[in-house]
């Protein structure tokens, strides 16, 4: 079981750098990535519609035989995360909410807490109800930033048009010279592609926290706890699945993952 692959899923292409921190984390582990294309986005869905999708995409990851699922959407874990251990019971899994949120009230000095996510990221509470729960005395202010979303999607991370949008959601928290947020959680898989904008609009002295990279910490000391590390010593193999559009999941996918991605890559599966 210890060199079975890791199941990784979300709604698209957002959780690739999820896959990414992973990878960089664990190279000698193999993956399996799935990408829900077909039904994106989740954060404007509802929360019964995500928790049945998410059910769906976790199923369909344990049929391969994974040893480890790893929800790479924010809004899945918000919601999907109990249904999914509650019929999949045989292998660890893990969201990229709690561990976002371990690291944001480990960095927080002044326990003031600024969230960026999806709508429906913010509107289900995850982020600060898990906040709250390892630091009861933290201030969370949760904001959506969606236009973020389209702006990774399309590679406008950077530039002029992401620096606007990055002031526009972000100065009216980080502005004020009292009382501002000293910890920033992206807590949307997208937004590390949008790290250099976010970085100039709350300043040099914010500590940002990238949940993707809180996450492959998470599952590394997860797989060691459970005995589950991988033994090889090869370098592990990355599948990709999606659901609809793999020219689209390759050519967006690519600067998501850090590297070229073909079509040919793409298996399409159906839920």
């Amino acid at each position: 079981m210890s060199n079975a692959p890791i199941g990784v899923f979300d709604s698209g292409v957002g959780g690739l750098t999820v896959l990414e921190a992973l990878t960089a984390r664990l190279p000698h582990e193999h993956f399996i990535y799935l990408g829900d294309t077909a039904r994106l986005p989740y954060g404007t869905k509802s929360p019964e519609t995500v928790a049945r999708y998410s059910l769906q995409a976790a199923q369909a990851l344990a049929r391969y035989g994974v040893k480890c699922l790893v929800i790479a959407c924010n809004t899945a874990s918000s919601v999907g995360l109990p249904v999914i251990t509650r019929y999949i019971e045989n292998v660890p899994v893990i969201g990229v909410i709690e561990p976002g949120a371990q690291a944001a009230c480990a960095a927080s000095r002044s326990g003031n807490i600024a969230v960026i996510a999806t709508e429906g990221t913010v509107r289900g509470g995850a982020y600060q109800q898990a906040i709250l729960r390892i630091r009861p005395d933290a201030q969370v202010n949760a904001e959506p930033a969606p236009l973020f979303v389209a702006l990774a999607e399309e590679g406008l991370n950077e530039g002029s048009i992401a620096d606007d949008i990055a002031n526009h959601y972000l100065r009216p928290m980080f502005g004020a010279t009292e009382g501002a947020p000293d910890t920033l959680v992206l807590g949307c898989t997208h937004f590390p592609m949008l790290a250099r904008a976010i970085r100039h609009a709350v300043g040099p002295k914010v500590q940002i926290v990238d949940s993707a990279e809180t996450t492959a910490v998470s599952v590394d000391a997860r797989l060691r706890k459970a005995g589950l590390a991988g033994t090889r010593s090869t370098e592990g193999v990355v599948r990709l699945l999606a659901t609809d559009g793999r020219e689209r999941f390759a050519r967006v996918g690519s600067r998501f993952l850090k590297r070229p991605i073909s079509p040919d890559e793409v298996e399409l599966v159906d839920l």
